[in-house]
């Protein structure tokens, strides 16, 4: 015991213990941290048990080599982003070339380098205090008794979890359901309490919980099945201790809970990793249904020809809250200004959750068909790298997670692919200019034809930190509020503004996208529509944000804006797109109109769809309200504009779950 005094041991004790800490950091900034007691104790049982089993440092040490190595990102991540690293970074991490990673770095890179270096040396100097230090080695015969005590919990917690525990008796203290595992928890909605919320309103509210996601224990529990699958015999013995094993006391549930453990450190980032690659085979499986597609597309025109288009998806914006479109608050005064766009009055979504919504944009996907996991079509980028087009997919948005991942299946189809947003969808995250520096390289790319995706996080709540400062215009607003109580009417007018604030700040980074598209001196067009709306309290509604089936949230804000070289290149379909800006739309005719708008031709191609073609038809828009709704045979409702079927004209009812 005394050589474990020594500096050079405690100094190896203290770093193993400064890891261990990390979920603590949040404490200095003034936050709290969730279920402290429990954290503590299951990262103190981790430590134990990993060195009781592995004896000594000289062999485990290598083992947190990666932890070492992760301990900065994480402790910038927790520091600028108030989060720590998720599947969303990993993928980042994994994924982002080197090429890609000295663009966003540029300069940083050095420091970078300096951190890594420190952070090796720091690993190595322990590494050789364990090896020089038999002290640290455990031989006494506590070890046993401890790895014991871990066998022990282990089985205990995995008996319980298959097996159950028994019920309450009377008189004594609830104790949680034994039957279950233990679940991450989705996102609660800010809004009233409404009963008409649906867990698709999930995935633009705010979400302090676990990193873990309900799609990761989608994963999970179908890779269980896929074992027992494979293995019936594992069915049938989990069968058969169900039906006469006897369940256990209630005293003996182990205090184990995922989404608590996840955040350990250092033993939570092995489930993180679980999480990653679980997202990983999940995207693969939803890929696969579309792996060898093909539009068997072609450019009618001249392939040297410079070009560029851009499809610039927004996200949460509301149509009656730009001026473009009438709103007396000038939240649109720079793109009021462009002289060749064209805003669409009349476009709607089918579905107000972006999981579900971006898949229509950006395919063929049915508005119907909406609500069903994957598609055995391949997005408009596949159609456009057919045609000769570089395709680009730049996203401020999250790369995995239970409400991106379907997203992410469309976004590799790209010949390039980056996600920038390192804050995800809590208060603090990138604004929207971090997608310029790399829209400019695009740009600058030797390809004569590019198609370029911006997928913006738009107006997404939280909207006091979707803008810098000097946006903050209308006031009172909830700008420099963390966490503001968003479901106190008291602030409908703070939150109402911060909402338009958003919006202005959205009309300047369009206005920077068109700029950079006229610097080029190629001949360009660009198309933007929103995901989906926002319901803000609106009148003597007491809803708010999405998920609501209210017109706010169906009618979105699109425009189409074009270079005068497009113009002359094509005034034919100029002519058409003006002569149908007030048609009645849906975001089914996105996928359409670019390819059309790229001149690009395919065998089974609807022209019928496009707004810059003579051939546009209307056709029936179903948007997911309590059903699938006929909108333009619909009744709105109330204040909220709830979005009702007429009965004697209602399509076939939803299964939205």
């Amino acid at each position: 015991m005394r050589s474990l005094l020594r500096p050079a041991p405690i100094f190896l004790i203290a770093s193993y213990l400064l890891l261990s800490l990390i979920p603590f950091f949040s404490l200095l900034l003034g936050v709290a941290t969730e279920k402290t007691a429990l954290l503590l104790s299951m990262e103190l049982a981790c430590w134990i048990g990993f060195w009781a089993v592995l004896q000594h440092p000289r062999w485990f040490h290598y083992l947190l080599l990666p932890a070492f190595l992760a301990f900065p990102v994480e402790m910038y991540l927790r520091l600028y982003f108030g989060q720590g690293i998720s599947t969303h970074h990993l993928g980042i991490i994994v994924e982002t070339s080197p090429k890609e990673a000295l663009e966003f770095l540029g300069n940083k890179i050095w420091l970078l380098l300096l951190v890594v270096l420190a952070v090796s040396a720091w690993w190595w100097s322990l590494l050789r205090i364990a090896q020089q230090h038999p002290a640290l080695h455990w031989k006494h015969g506590s070890r046993w008794l401890a790895m014991g005590l871990l066998l022990i919990g282990i089985g205990a917690w995995w008996y319980g979890e298959h097996i159950g525990f028994q019920a309450n008796q009377p008189g004594k203290v609830k104790s949680a359901s034994a039957s279950t595992s233990s679940l991450p928890k989705s996102s609660t909605t800010p809004s009233s309490a409404s009963t008409d919320s649906t867990e698709d309103e999930d995935d633009e509210e705010p979400d302090n919980a676990s990193i873990s996601s309900p799609v990761i224990a989608a994963s999970n529990a179908m890779n269980k099945n896929s074992v027992a699958s494979r293995f019936p015999i594992l069915a049938d013995i989990h069968t058969l201790l169900a039906k006469h094993a006897a369940k256990l006391p209630t005293w003996a549930k182990i205090p184990y809970e995922e989404e608590t453990f996840i955040r350990s450190w250092p033993f939570g980032l092995v489930l993180r990793g679980i999480d990653f690659w679980n997202e990983r085979d999940y995207l693969a499986r939803l890929s696969e249904k579309s792996h060898n597609f093909k539009f068997q597309a072609h450019l009618d025109g001249n392939p040297a020809l410079p070009q560029t288009i851009v499809m610039v998806i927004g996200e949460s914006s509301r149509y009656d809250r730009w001026s473009l479109n009438g709103y007396e608050r000038d939240t649109n005064p720079l793109l009021k200004q462009e002289k060749n766009l064209v805003a669409l009055s009349d476009v709607v979504t089918a579905v107000s959750a972006t999981r579900l919504s971006v898949p229509v944009i950006v395919s063929r996907k049915p508005a119907a068909q909406s609500l069903q996991a994957g598609f055995s079509e391949k997005s408009f980028l596949t159609a456009f790298k057919e045609a000769g087009f570089k395709t680009f997919w730049l996203s401020n948005q999250m790369s995995f997670g239970q409400f991106d991942t379907p997203t992410s299946v469309y976004a590799n189809e790209a010949d390039v692919t980056q996600f920038l947003n390192l804050g995800g969808f809590t208060n603090r995250s990138n604004y929207d200019q971090v997608l310029l520096e790399p829209m400019q390289h695009a740009l600058q790319d030797a390809a004569p034809k590019k198609l370029i995706v911006l997928h913006t996080l738009g107006n997404h709540w939280n909207y006091s930190h979707r803008y810098p400062q000097e946006y903050d215009r209308w006031k009172p607003s909830l700008f420099g509020i963390t966490n503001p109580a968003y479901t106190d009417l008291k602030n409908k007018l703070a939150l109402n503004n911060s909402y338009d604030n958003s919006v202005l700040y959205v009309d300047w980074m369009l206005s920077e996208v068109i700029q950079q598209l006229k610097n080029s001196g190629q001949m360009t067009s660009l198309m933007y529509t929103s995901d989906h709306g926002q319901t803000l309290y609106d009148g003597s509604c007491n809803l708010a944000f999405h998920g609501h089936n209210t017109q706010y949230e169906f009618h979105i804000p699109a425009f189409v804006w074009y270079s005068d070289q497009y113009q002359t290149m094509y005034p034919g379909k100029i002519s058409q797109l003006k002569r149908h800006q007030h048609a009645r739309l849906s975001t089914e005719n996105i996928f359409h109109s670019l390819l059309d708008m790229a001149n690009i031709r395919y065998p089974d191609e609807h022209l019928d769809r496009s707004i810059l073609s003579k051939q546009l038809s209307p056709h029936i828009r179903y948007v997911d309200s309590y059903g699938w709704t006929n909108y333009d045979n619909a009744s709105f409702k109330g204040d909220c504009r709830e979005v009702m079927a007429n009965k004697s004209n209602a399509p076939a009812k939803s299964n939205k779950k």
